[in-house]
């Protein structure tokens, strides 16, 4: 009796010692830094929420969590950077319209699309359409107005992907013929608003506000589905009558396909945990988010209607998806 009992408390040790280990198991990562790769540079609204993300990341993991701005090759830089990692502590970090309209706009891609597999959404950065304030149109009727009887004059820019992708399919809808200026830094782009050198500019409201504020850049509308909370009093593009420059700036992070479900689904519960506090959420507000987390489900369906939205554009323009 004795020796059954021995083993009785033997057999409750080890179902102890399982059930202490297994959850354990799924909590030993990580174990090293934690890379956020972000294809936008210092001052982007996704850096914005990267880096008060990242913060916080910190304090739960235990393990530096770092952003790595690597902006350029309209994205490509820093996907491959992310697609050619060996380790497992490498996310990447940023707008799904860094990649959405590569199929769209390449023969050849450089990566595989399905090497960026959503983890958690964060945001809908808030896009804002603004033009040089010692420009003498002021609105943009008044803008395309002066496009429309003056062609190849007037200049424009954009982040690069898909808010390139939309303009030049309203553009090319509308009849109009103004020239795209490319830029690697955003911040240039608005520099050179500022100074007239391109007359229309689409990008993120974090990076335009300081020279919205200082008097330099006129804002005009953001081109989201809908009104901005930190910006109630401006219009949205379809409002002012022009849905064809509608444009959601879809914010998350992605992972390898290999990701384990467990890991997947603790980052993606840990990153909406953080956007739901209150002073993380008012901060993403004040700098020009729309605040929508949720988890990979949710973030890969916001992708799929993004890619779906961009086939009435690719009609216009008279292109095919390379896959």
């Amino acid at each position: 009796m004795r020796s059954l009992g021995k083993l009785a408390a033997a057999a409750a040790l080890i179902g102890l010692a399982a059930g202490l280990t297994a959850p354990a198991k799924a909590q030993d990562w990580p174990t090293q830094t934690v890379r956020l790769i972000l294809p936008l540079g210092a001052g982007s609204g996704a850096d914005v929420s990267a880096r008060l993300i990242a913060e916080q990341l910190t304090k739960r993991w235990g393990q530096p969590v770092v952003v790595e701005n690597r902006p350029g090759g309209d994205g490509f830089v820093a996907i491959k950077a992310f697609t050619d990692s060996t380790d497992d502590h490498t996310l990447l970090y940023g707008p799904a319209a860094s990649f959405v309209a590569h199929p769209f706009l390449y023969p050849k891609l450089p990566y595989d699309p399905a090497d960026l597999s959503p983890i958690a959404q964060v945001s809908n950065t808030v896009v804002s359409i603004t033009i040089p304030a010692k420009a003498e149109f002021k609105t943009l009727d008044e803008i395309f107005a002066a496009a429309k009887k003056n062609p190849g004059k007037l200049n424009w820019a954009s982040i690069v992907g898909v808010t390139d992708f939309v303009i030049m399919g309203f553009l090319k809808e509308q009849g109009l013929d103004m020239a795209r200026v490319p830029y690697k830094n955003p911040v240039q782009a608005l520099t050179d608003l500022a100074q007239d050198r391109i007359q229309f500019y689409s990008s993120a409201y974090a990076i335009t506000r300081p020279q919205i504020e200082a008097g330099r850049v006129r804002l005009l509308a953001v081109s989201n589905a809908e009104r901005a909370p930190a910006l109630k009093d401006v219009p949205t593009v379809a409002e002012l009558g022009y849905p064809g420059l509608t444009f959601d700036g879809l914010v998350g992070i992605y992972g390898k396909p290999d990701m384990p479900k467990d890991r997947r689904e603790r980052i993606a519960k840990d990153v909406v945990e953080i956007v739901n506090m209150p002073a993380i959420t008012k901060r993403l507000v004040e700098t020009g988010q729309l605040v929508t987390p949720g988890g990979a489900d949710h973030f890969a369906k916001s992708i799929k209607s993004m890619r779906e939205g961009l086939d009435g554009t690719a009609k216009i323009l008279g292109v095919k998806p390379i896959n």
